[in-house]
């Protein structure tokens, strides 16, 4: 039978054991602070970003929420931003995604300090972990990475597939991967015969924005698959597809009107991987939790703990 990676039961383990980190950041003069800009009223995104405060409050870190409208210039959010590095109280600055059109995103992600990145986005910091060095990882990379080191599947000399070539998932996870001694392929939109490139995979992450695109003729049997994807599925038609008619999961649909699916098929992982993360419940409480491991990083690295 194969075993969920319970992301919610890392998480969990992770905030535990940063309990003592930030009560001694406290006790030393003040608690980490992270400061989160959310511009406009993407729900989407205003469900993470509360998600986020509330991680923040459990752990006692203290957080700011700044919310400027979507009318705003990139000039304006710029001024924003090295406001928000000049103060001494914050640690951590995350610029949620995506922007409004008028603003120009990489002009705003490169003008977070470095130091202050708790994202892992900005360059100086893709060069660290490029070159292995200590910095902040991209939260949802580094939350796999955590995943499987703590339910001990072997990373080293494994085949490991990356479907998808983004800066914030597959290119960072690609190269922790490769940090664990796996070795590597990136598959994209581009790559010929993807299910055969894919069925080579002992680790299969699958992080390209499709709704159960991978389906079984793109797992080997045995093969551990992180799934990435967050899809809403609003067309019943398709959710029973997907779900081969699953009562329990049309009675959400219809209860809420879409259902969440991921990248990878449902009932074809659970019949062919020996590891596979649900969606919801399996990437995506870790992606928050390392957003906390960064944000007290950054605070005991300014402190002078580390």
């Amino acid at each position: 039978m194969p075993q969920i990676l319970d992301g919610n039961r890392v998480r969990d383990e992770i905030k535990s054991e940063l309990n003592p980190r930030v009560a001694a950041l406290s006790a030393k003069g003040r608690p980490p602070g992270l400061a989160v800009v959310l511009v406009g009223h993407n729900p989407a995104s205003e469900i993470y970003v509360r998600n986020k405060i509330k991680a923040c409050q459990d752990l006692g870190i203290f957080s700011e929420s700044i919310a400027p409208p979507d009318s705003i210039t990139t000039e304006e959010l710029l001024a924003t931003v090295e406001q928000l590095n000049a103060r001494p109280d914050i640690d951590g600055i995350l610029v949620q995604l995506p922007l409004p059109k008028q603003v120009d995103t990489k002009r705003i992600l490169l003008a977070v300090a470095p130091q202050k990145d708790v994202d892992g986005f900005h360059p100086c910091n893709v060069g660290n972990l490029v070159a292995g060095l200590p910095g902040p990882r991209a939260c949802t990379p580094a939350g796999i990475i955590e995943l499987l080191k703590r339910y001990r599947i072997p990373i080293a000399g494994k085949r490991a597939v990356v479907v998808g070539r983004s800066d914030i998932v597959g290119k960072p996870v690609a190269m922790l991967l490769l940090h664990e001694h796996a070795t590597v392929t990136i598959c994209h939109s581009k790559t010929p015969d993807l299910a055969a490139v894919c069925r080579e995979a002992d680790i299969l992450v699958a992080a390209i924005g499709r709704a159960a695109m991978i389906t079984r003729e793109f797992i080997r049997p045995g093969a551990v698959v992180i799934d990435v994807g967050t899809n809403r599925v609003d067309d019943r038609q398709e959710a029973a597809r997907i779900f081969r008619n699953s009562e329990e999961r049309l009675a959400a649909f219809d209860k809420r009107g879409n259902v969440l699916v991921g990248d990878v098929n449902p009932a074809d992982v659970a019949e062919l991987a020996s590891f596979y993360t649900p969606v919801p419940g399996g990437v995506g409480p870790l992606t928050i939790a390392m957003l906390m491991v960064n944000t007290v990083a950054a605070a005991e690295r300014r402190a002078g703990l580390c």
